[in-house]
């Protein structure tokens, strides 16, 4: 017999809370104590609800041989690595005798420099830190002296003076490869879209992009490019809309920092009236599952997120075994996917007007 779906209501009901309750708590609302939290993704984790289903229940429970840290912003289903990578992650720690607990950090929590509230340092052998791009949030954590891997860290970060390993995405390079393609296909024009402080990840694709330019001796147009700060992007829903509406004019493509960026774009463009791509190029960085859902599919970045996680836990335990052993920062290989949103344009197409 099929055995039914674990619903939110069902996690409710387990604990004796209301569905709204539940549901918040695991869209981290701010509303929410820590503690009811942390007894809800318990929960959701033991009904192997969606995206928790892949880790097990113990990895919120008392420490028994060890125990990992991760330290993030967003919720595993919120982030745009995916559960893949966090479950790569404990996978290869629970073969080691670790288990895994998630911390969410706050935004007051990063801005006053404190740590989760249901995070306790001396029963903590390693942290993992996903998108926490904050510079002085960072030292705070490295100053702990406990042993660190950040997935990704903040744009400022000095790996010469950095007291923790880095992993990240091959960035550069491929974006390099990628916009080199789009020049090579006929695009002479094209944008970058992004704000290219918000992580080391964002910066690297924005010098891939301004590296494949250089080389080709196409001078940068910044009035090409949407680089604001991104926590506009992120709390204005319009603002896609509004900021496209402040170009005098468009290039014949966008090179987007990531899939949510590009298909935010995509939507903004295609609701001015826009042929995508036979007006204007796009492409993301990524691979998300939006990235192949869209109309038309985005030309993009894969990430081998999965095997992302299994190297960070190496890292991690290499660290923990050696704690006096040089700091690293490791790239892993990535792969750019051409697809429908930025095919071959002709070298003579004329730039067009976004009052076209």
């Amino acid at each position: 017999m099929t055995r039914e779906k674990t619903t939110i209501q069902h996690i409710a009901d387990a604990l004796g809370i209301s569905r709204n309750t539940a549901s918040k708590a695991l869209n981290d609302h701010p509303s929410i104590p820590a503690d009811t939290r942390q007894k809800v993704i318990q929960k959701a984790i033991e009904l192997k609800y969606k995206q928790f289903a892949y880790m097990e229940t113990d990895n919120l429970l008392p420490r028994q041989t060890g125990n990992i840290a991760l330290l993030t912003t967003n919720m595993p289903n919120t982030s745009h690595f995916g559960s893949a990578l966090i479950s790569g992650l404990e996978k290869r720690i629970s073969s080691e005798g670790y288990n895994l607990s998630i911390h969410i950090v706050r935004d007051d929590e990063r801005d006053a420099g404190k740590l989760p509230n249901n995070f306790d340092s001396t029963a903590v052998d390693g942290i993992v830190c996903i998108e926490l791009f904050d510079a002085a949030y960072s030292e705070m954590i490295t100053g702990l002296g406990i042993p660190a891997i950040f997935i990704d860290c903040a744009a400022t970060t000095d790996y010469s003076s950095f007291q923790a390993d880095v992993l990240l995405m091959e960035n550069e390079h491929s974006i390099y490869r990628l916009t080199k393609q789009l020049l090579d296909n006929g695009y002479q024009r094209i944008g970058f879209v992004g704000d290219r402080y918000h992580c080391k990840s964002f910066h690297e694709r924005w010098l891939g992009y301004r590296r494949a330019l250089l080389e080709q001796e196409i001078e940068f147009d910044p009035a090409l490019c949407i680089l604001d700060d991104d926590r506009y992007f992120i709390f204005e829903t319009d603002w896609m809309e509004h900021r496209l509406e402040q170009l005098k004019q468009w290039p014949q493509a966008f090179v987007c920092a990531n899939d949510f960026i590009a298909v935010r774009l995509m939507k903004a463009l295609k609701a001015r009236g826009l042929s995508l791509p036979r007006d204007i190029g796009i492409t993301g960085f990524d691979d998300a599952n939006e990235s192949r859902i869209v109309e038309p599919h985005l030309t993009t970045v894969h990430i081998y997120s999965s095997d992302m996680g299994v190297r960070a836990a190496e890292m991690l335990l290499s660290r923990i075994r050696h704690p006096q052993q040089p700091y690293y920062t490791t790239h892993m290989q990535t792969h750019v996917l051409i697809r429908d949103s930025a095919p071959a344009l002709n070298r003579s197409a004329d730039l067009i007007s976004p009052s076209s």
